[in-house]
């Protein structure tokens, strides 16, 4: 497998830290409100390339973090007169329903901040025994100085972060771009700390968590684009601080959605909720169209878009779903599987998760099936090859199969429907035709 790498600017061959083992970190949410549809998009992204790993027998430890302190959750737990968490949970639990509806397998771990406060307080204190921190009164700041490869992550110019920051000065720091890892506070939830009552930073929270989870480093480490600078930056600059290493070996980032073109944000009132959006489309749409464009690459969310992908989606599942009651109307159990159609399948997702590339073999074996579905004698051996190899790579794409088992009465309304047109009785055809339409048979 090879993956482009945030970190070197480069697609790499990918090496595990343990052989076929596979340790990757995804930053979650922070629960305030609902997901919106592009925090959907590094769920299906993520958990497609967890599905490919283990599709190559590898074991997965997939750790995502919920972050459930932070001044928006206090400033909506103020608004409702209700504690902090209340709104975590209330958020975390309609979180955790946008992934099981995605069809995501399960999460190793989803560790809390409020559940790590004793680590995080620990890890900043000893950036400060370091010398990579200092407190300013009941505040805690990282000194970016102290790490000379700063803004090399993301690849940014000093000169002008320090310029932009300039523009926002806290007359606290030493330098405008370090950066808060304790907060010290008198309005909600709050711990106590060796500088005072207060609450951490965003920024260190992902480093101690993962390092609670996994030790000091990580094979992947992914998030939304957006997410580069300042969060990660920040996070490799911590980690380089005290562990002398960069977090994880690749660094992965997926692009954002679009809006009908436009780039999705409360000002132009175009945010969508996932949970909304899975409930009108289907989970397996959502998950397709998704996936139809290389993570990397923006993602165009529309009318258009959608019903591009629902079709496409449809040619997919359409024969399969005929091959399934075809099977059974004639008494024979489909098996086996096109192993060279996978390996084809894999080695292109597993050239930087190339979904499209992906789709193309997809499309290849579906054309295949079709022409053994029309065949006047079906040749079952071949319609099982292809519909097993199907399966394989809907499987690793997360998109439910189509299976469908025929009753005893399902099989006397084909008998019907099929006995009704050799009798060229075309209005009892249809109304056979209508109950199979209606059961979701045709």
């Amino acid at each position: 497998m090879r993956l482009y790498n945030t970190l070197s600017g480069k697609i790499e061959e990918f090496k595990p830290i343990k052989p076929n083992e596979v340790s990757m970190y995804v930053c979650g949410p922070t629960v305030y409100n609902h997901a919106h549809i592009g925090n959907a998009r590094p769920i299906i992204v993520f958990d497609t390339l967890r599905r490919l790993f283990e599709a190559q027998g590898y074991t997965v430890k997939y750790v995502s973090n919920y972050t459930d302190v932070d001044d928006k959750i206090i400033k909506k737990a103020h608004e409702e007169n209700v504690a902090e968490g209340v709104v975590s949970a209330r958020y975390i639990e309609a979180y955790q329903k946008v992934r099981d509806s995605l069809n995501t397998e399960p999460l190793f771990a989803t560790p809390r901040v409020t559940e790590t406060m004793d680590e995080i307080i620990h890890f900043i204190d000893e950036l400060v025994k370091t010398g990579h921190a200092y407190q300013v009164g009941g505040d805690v700041y990282f000194r970016v100085g102290s790490v000379p490869s700063y803004g090399s992550f993301s690849k940014q110019n000093l000169e002008d972060l320090q310029v932009g920051a300039r523009i926002e000065e806290n007359t606290k720091k030493e330098n405008p771009l370090d950066f808060a890892l304790w907060k010290e506070t008198d309005m909600g939830i709050k711990w106590q700390s060796p500088w005072g009552e207060g609450r951490p930073g965003w920024h260190t929270e992902c480093v101690v968590m993962i390092h609670k989870e996994f030790g000091d480093q990580i094979d992947i480490h992914g998030g939304g684009m957006d997410l580069r600078f300042p969060h990660h930056e920040n996070e490799v600059a911590q980690s380089q601080a005290l562990f002398h290493n960069s977090i994880a070996h690749y660094w992965l980032h997926n692009a954002m959605i679009n809006i009908n073109g436009e780039k999705m944000s409360k000002s132009l009132g175009n945010v969508s909720w996932a949970k909304d959006v899975i409930e009108k489309l289907g989970a397996d749409l959502v998950r397709w169209l998704m996936l139809s464009v290389h993570y990397r690459g923006e993602l165009n969310f529309s009318d258009e878009t959608i019903e591009t992908a629902r079709k496409e989606l449809d040619k997919v599942r359409t024969p399969m779903k005929q091959a399934y009651i075809k099977s059974q109307l004639a008494n024979v159990t489909v098996i086996g599987c096109d192993e060279d159609a996978v390996k084809r399948f894999i080695d292109a997702m597993n050239d930087d998760l190339n979904t499209p590339n992906g789709y193309a073999e997809i499309y290849e074996t579906v054309k295949k099936l079709n022409q053994a579905l029309r065949q006047r004698e079906i040749q079952w051996n071949q319609v099982g090859a292809e519909v097993g190899a199907l399966e394989k790579m809907l499987e690793v794409l997360g998109i439910r199969l189509p299976k469908v088992t025929l009753s005893e009465d399902d099989k006397q309304v084909f008998a019907e429907w099929n006995a009704a047109k050799a009798a060229k009785d075309f209005a009892q055809a249809d109304v056979k035709r209508a109950i199979l339409i209606e059961r979701g048979l045709m």
